[in-house]
């Protein structure tokens, strides 16, 4: 199974460093000196790292063969993707693969049905949930223990404990878009038409770290 484990950024200095975005808890694994990494897009790679470091909290990778900064600026917003045993765990038991969240079941903590997880969305400060509802809204769940206490894997169901208005935002915006809807259609009853045009479509951490 293949996991992105980072995506690379700007190119640092002239030797042919350049930045990560780092997407796994595990980056001394996945992206130590030596790991030989698939890519997106595929021609890209695959790329073998040949050292790493942190510079002003970043961490900074050197490929074998990128030698100069034009190579390494040419890496910039490419994939980097490790093969993982799909059986294989993070031994960090607070820690989740991004397949293991996939279609969770996700409930709050009074037991209110909330909807099920088909998305992880990776941003530089957090991670978040996307979890689609029954009726067909979307909503963000921050990755954090105090908005997501609990992820049991084996009743695959991960509770949530999100943060006041984020539901009611959500529920909000769905009730507007129904109402423009409808308010839309009533319109065109209206004008007497049959003029129908087609739809347009618009690691949790710990929280005290």
């Amino acid at each position: 199974m293949q996991l992105v484990v980072a995506r690379i950024g700007r190119a640092h200095g002239i030797k042919g460093e350049v930045t990560v975005e780092v997407r796994t808890d595990e980056p001394e694994l996945r992206l130590g000196p030596g790991a030989v990494l698939a890519t997106e897009p595929a021609s890209a790679g695959p790329l073998t790292i040949e050292s790493g470091r942190v510079h002003s909290g970043r961490l900074l990778l050197r490929f074998e063969g990128v030698r100069d900064r034009n190579a390494a600026e040419a890496l910039r917003n490419t994939l980097l993707i490790a093969e993982v045993d799909p059986e294989e765990l993070p031994e960090d038991p607070e820690e989740f693969y991004d397949h293991q969240l996939m279609d969770l079941d996700v409930v709050t903590v009074d037991g209110t049905e909330i909807g099920r997880i088909f998305e992880i969305s990776h941003l530089p400060y957090q991670d978040l949930l996307v979890v689609k509802r029954p009726d067909g809204g979307e909503v963000m769940i921050p990755f954090v223990s105090e908005f997501v206490p609990e992820i049991d894997l084996e009743a695959q169901r991960a509770v949530i404990d999100p943060p006041p208005g984020l539901l009611d935002e959500a529920e909000a915006e769905i009730a507007g878009s129904r109402k423009a809807e409808a308010e839309g259609g009533r319109k065109g009853d209206s004008a007497g038409g049959d003029d129908r045009k087609g739809d347009t479509a618009g690691g949790r951490e710990d929280d005290s770290s």
